[in-house]
């Protein structure tokens, strides 16, 4: 009997990294799902029951701020942005790699700063309430924190994927080359 073939840290890496989008990327959809059915409900409230509820609004924008900041980790890991892809599809082969480095650089300093500054706005929400909710704003403010959290591990991933010349999961189900 033979032994199954280790693997990587890179190919180990990218299997939690496709595990975490695909969760990333339902928690998305079911935010996004319940920012429209918030706003619909608040339409209909407003103008055929009148009932005078005021919470859908705020709702409503909590719930798209956590779904737009949570799709950025999902952008990270599939390299899903139309400014890279325009830059580097300019640029000549053997300048792409070392231009991805530098970016990837870029992005991770400047999603450590704002874990470093979500850590800051979530300390500070905590003598900030919602207006309607009567809750503190930790919630909403967290939105930034989890964001810069799961894009820092994404692009890392994606570092290490790219460097080893690990094939993305996302390419292999997608039937798509990357």
């Amino acid at each position: 009997m033979r032994a199954a073939p280790k693997k990587s840290l890179a190919e180990s890496a990218e299997r939690f990294a496709y595990r975490l989008n695909w969760i990333n990327e339902r928690v998305c959809a079911a935010l996004v799902a319940g920012t429209v059915i918030t706003v619909w409900f608040g339409i209909v409230e407003r103008y055929i029951f009148a009932m005078g509820l005021i919470w859908t609004e705020e709702l409503a924008r909590y719930l798209m701020i956590w779904s737009a900041l949570l799709a950025v980790p999902c952008c990270a890991y599939r390299r899903e942005h139309i400014a890279v892809d325009l830059l580097f599809s300019r640029l000549p082969r053997p300048w792409q790699r070392p231009g991805r480095l530098v970016l990837d650089c870029l992005g991770l300093l400047f999603f450590l700063f704002m874990f470093v500054y979500g850590l800051s706005m979530v300390e500070q929400g905590r003598a900030e309430y919602a207006s309607i909710f009567g809750i503190t704003m930790v919630v909403p403010f967290m939105s930034v924190l989890v964001c810069s959290l799961l894009t820092i591990i994404q692009i890392v991933v994606t570092m290490l994927r790219d460097y080893n010349g690990v094939r993305p999961m996302f390419a292999r189900d997608d039937g798509c080359a990357n």
